[in-house]
């Protein structure tokens, strides 16, 4: 007799990743009456938020059999790995889990017992991850035409957002980090410009986010905006706090990231703004209700990369009457 559990392993990548992932556990659904998920420590706030997921395991960085011997007593009947890495491909052989889904054409595939190819390794840098994510529930019968992942803030998660927005009746926020954003030859002088036109163009203030180690890049934004009405949140919420305070916006602009994908899983109005060439925004656009994206226009230096650009010129120009443009049009809606 089948199992009726299936386990979502997504154990890499930023909070985003995961997120993305989630909408994995939706389609299992289609076969299983329980879809756990299986993340690392720091992406387990998110999961727990996501109502397709049934509970939240942490791997935790113990070893791969001891890991492997916890899993087993889960009962499941499927696993799948939608971040591959040797660690995780062998955790879910060693759990004993009969059905094991992953990753094609890596030396450590055999420890899975059905390989997918994933598409954007033969050039397709237009389908949204979701749904090559997708690929690897539809390889064991499984799938789900609603591809929007969703986040639902705890009421715990709304009240200290209320606590943080105070007086603030309207807001809108601005995220101008992601994982690059610690370098200090990143520019603030865009961000600062956009804050401003936001401000102008809404009459809201503006809270300005990040993590608590973007906190210092944050606050040069905030200080060059020179607004009383743009502050600095960087560090003061929790995930789900931000996808509280999210859900209570007007809009949300940002880098992609992963609080993008949170503000547009709440239903924010949300405008992704993409601005190295490198990026693929058709893959990683936010996915929800009312959202938008901004491709890059500023030309990017030869053999620039978004780690190793040499000063960031396209942050320090964001085109600020094309951002200012879409966010308008999405809170015209």
């Amino acid at each position: 007799m089948e199992s009726s559990r299936a386990l979502l392993y997504c154990a890499g990548g930023g909070i985003g990743d995961s997120l993305v992932a989630s909408v994995v556990a939706r389609a299992l659904r289609a076969r299983f009456a329980v879809v756990d998920a299986l993340t690392l420590p720091s992406h387990a706030e998110v999961l727990q938020r996501v109502p397709d997921v049934d509970d939240v395991l942490v791997d935790a960085g113990e070893s791969e059999r001891e890991l492997g011997r916890r899993l087993s007593s889960g009962g499941y009947g499927a696993c799948v790995v939608t971040w591959a890495t040797p660690r995780t491909a062998r955790v879910a052989q060693l759990a004993a889990i009969p059905v094991r889904v992953g990753q094609a054409r890596r030396i450590y595939s055999f420890r899975f017992t059905v390989r997918v190819v994933v598409r954007s390794e033969d050039g397709d840098v237009t389908s949204h991850w979701s749904d090559i994510l997708l690929d690897y529930a539809r390889a064991i019968g499984c799938d789900t035409a609603d591809r929007a992942y969703r986040f639902v803030p705890t009421a715990g998660d709304e009240a200290q957002a209320r606590a943080l927005a105070g007086a603030a009746q309207r807001y809108v926020l601005l995220n101008p980090c992601n994982a690059v954003a610690s370098r200090r030859t990143w520019p603030v002088e865009g961000w600062a410009a956009l804050a401003r036109a936001l401000r102008a163009r809404t009459g809201c203030r503006v809270f300005v986010s990040g993590s608590a180690a973007d906190a210092g890049t944050v606050e040069r934004v905030v200080a060059r905006a020179a607004d009383s009405e743009i502050v600095s949140i960087a560090g003061r919420t929790t995930i789900g706090e931000f996808g509280a305070l999210a859900r209570g916006a007007g809009l949300f602009v940002g880098i992609t990231t992963g609080s993008m994908h949170v503000a547009a899983a709440v239903g924010c109005p949300t405008v992704g703004i993409f601005p190295f060439q490198s990026d693929y925004p058709d893959r990683w656009a936010p996915l929800g209700p009312r959202t938008a994206i901004v491709r890059a226009s500023y030309p990017c230096h030869r053999g620039d990369t978004k780690e190793r650009c040499r000063d960031y010129a396209c942050i320090a120009h964001l085109d600020l009457e094309r951002i200012a443009a879409t966010a308008e049009s999405l809170l015209a809606c």
